[in-house]
């Protein structure tokens, strides 16, 4: 567990103690940002990707990936960001060792979802658990959700309560014919079911997300996905 830290809020004289979560790595061990002592926290005024990410690397198995930047809310309203250690060095040569037996994949650890980021880091984590470790924002902006992409991959994310429609899947289809690359749709509220069964003839895999953070099956071609990456 990471060690706490006093926090002031630089709106109000207000101070906190604040433990950086721990994140599953895709190789099991948790990943804790490394917070810099002393720094003031920053106010957020407005998002945006590249500054809601931070690098770190897994102290276990030397993978650099992106997490979630920590932030604390101040009880005087202010969204507090917490300055982090990040690692943009390459990491060091290693040449492994042959392996006879590949390892089984440890289990995905969810992140509970309580608001649309919350919903995003969700589906961010369990891409890269599926083996997908370069996520990002996606360039082209869906009609309806959040797009995210990695190399190969197009993804959508549904996170409002409105169940994804069949536009919605044939739109991601769409895309994910023009960029030559595979395709994946998670949604809050499920699927009209229309949706799922376009989706099923255009082989577009769809995930529920439960407000655990944990993405849920729900046609073949979803099952296929998972079973294929692991």
């Amino acid at each position: 567990m990471a060690e706490p830290v006093r926090v002031r809020c630089p709106a109000c004289p207000r101070e906190h103690t604040y433990v950086p979560a721990a994140l599953p790595c895709a190789c099991g061990a948790p990943v804790a940002p490394p917070l810099v002592r002393g720094a003031a926290a920053e106010e957020v005024s407005d998002h945006t990707w590249d500054d809601d990410w931070v690098t770190l690397r897994c102290p276990v198995c030397g993978r650099r990936d992106r997490w979630p930047r920590p932030e604390l809310g101040c009880d005087c309203g202010a969204l507090l960001r917490l300055p982090v250690q990040d690692d943009q060095a390459p990491p060091p040569q290693h040449i492994p060792l042959p392996r006879t037996v590949t390892p089984p994949r440890p289990a995905f650890r969810p992140v509970a979802i309580r608001t649309a980021r919350d919903a995003v880091t969700a589906v961010a984590l369990y891409l890269r658990w599926l083996g997908y470790p370069d996520v990002r924002r996606a360039d082209q902006r869906p009609p309806s959700g959040i797009g995210l992409a990695a190399r190969g991959l197009v993804a959508q994310l549904e996170p409002s309560v409105r169940p994804a429609t069949v536009r919605d899947v044939e739109c991601l289809w769409l895309q994910s014919m023009t960029e030559s690359a595979a395709c994946v749709y998670f949604s809050l509220a499920g699927y009209a079911d229309e949706a799922r069964t376009r989706a099923d003839e255009l082989l577009v895999p769809l995930f529920v997300l439960d407000l655990t953070g944990e993405p849920q099956p729900v046609n073949s071609p979803a099952d296929e996905m998972i079973a294929g990456s692991a």
